[in-house]
């Protein structure tokens, strides 16, 4: 502790670490608790002040964890004995994601993916809820929501469902992921709703996949447009929530053919002024009722829905 305390160099705060790093001041607090990694010369009452070892070991966790390193594990090589900033550098994982002689598990399988994408694969193998959320926290601070969907969640996802299409494994692990994926957003983008026409988002009856939803609500938060998330619900509960508020917009995610039946979003009533109905999804047929427009990814039906809160006529497809 001597030695660190007489170390010549800068002290950063927290926040100043935390920019360096590209993470939330939260993740260094997580890692301070759980790993102690934190500043090693704090003095109670004083404020908290990184060294350069200090923002070493650091930046050495940071690297391990987003090449698909348990962060237990990463915090382990980072602070063992000796450890002068760059060991890390030699200690990454091997190709089924395990450190040289360590214990780690396996990392799902996404080809071609760069390290945030690995890193928050592997969080999602071992369980690791906090590294989750903060990784989707700090993606879409730092690049928006449309760009961590598409670039660093959905490969996941999919990684996931293919895990499980091909050996029946890996429920809990959507479920997890899934939660952690709907808090990260909510912890970066949280605009309440506000007045005026609500716009609503749901899933098609008996359809349990609404981690869209939450991914269409944070862009809309972006933007400064709240929503309600209603979820699955029978058709004619989501016929009632339509009739109740005139929306204006709804949008209905299908995940499966076998839910997007196409006579849910004809049931639905006619408002006065209209609600824009936009669908999402790939469970929904080709032919859709005239009144209904579809939105190929999240781009597409952020634009659509906007067009419907400026009262703009929608295309048939976007």
């Amino acid at each position: 502790m001597g030695d660190t305390e007489n170390e010549p160099g800068p002290r950063l705060t927290v926040a100043a670490v935390a920019h360096r790093l590209g993470v939330a001041p939260a993740t260094l607090r997580t890692w301070d608790r759980r790993y102690g990694l934190g500043p090693t010369a704090h003095e109670s009452g004083a404020h908290r002040r990184y060294s350069p070892a200090d923002l070493g070991r650091l930046e050495g966790m940071r690297r391990l964890v987003l090449s698909g390193v348990a962060p237990a594990e990463a915090a382990s090589s980072v602070l063992a004995p000796g450890y002068d900033g760059t060991a890390g550098d030699a200690r990454f994982p091997d190709r089924d994601g395990r450190l040289p002689g360590g214990s780690g598990g396996k990392v799902l399988a996404v080809p071609g993916a760069n390290e945030v994408v690995r890193g928050l694969a592997r969080a999602a193998m071992a369980l690791d809820s906090d590294a989750l959320v903060a990784t989707v926290a700090d993606q879409v601070t730092a690049h928006g929501v449309i760009r961590t969907w598409e670039h660093v969640l959905t490969p996941v996802l999919v990684s996931i469902g293919e895990r499980w299409a091909t050996t029946g494994e890996g429920v809990e692990i959507e479920h997890l992921l899934s939660r952690c994926v709907a808090t990260g957003l909510r912890q970066a983008v949280n605009v309440p709703v506000g007045p005026g026409r609500p716009v609503l988002l749901a899933c098609a009856p008996d359809d349990q996949h609404d981690l869209p939803l939450h991914a269409l609500a944070a862009g809309l938060a972006e933007r400064g447009q709240g929503c309600r998330i209603l979820g699955a619900l029978p058709a004619e509960a989501l016929a009632s929530a339509v009739r109740r508020t005139g929306p204006a917009a709804l949008f209905v995610w299908s995940q499966t053919q076998a839910t997007g039946d196409v006579a849910v979003l004809t049931a639905l009533p006619v408002t006065r002024p209209p609600t824009c109905v936009v669908v999402g999804g790939p469970g929904w047929p080709e032919t859709l009722p005239a009144r209904v427009s579809r939105a190929v990814g999240l781009g597409a039906a952020l634009t659509l829905l906007g067009q419907a809160l400026n009262g703009q006529a929608l295309a048939s497809e976007a």
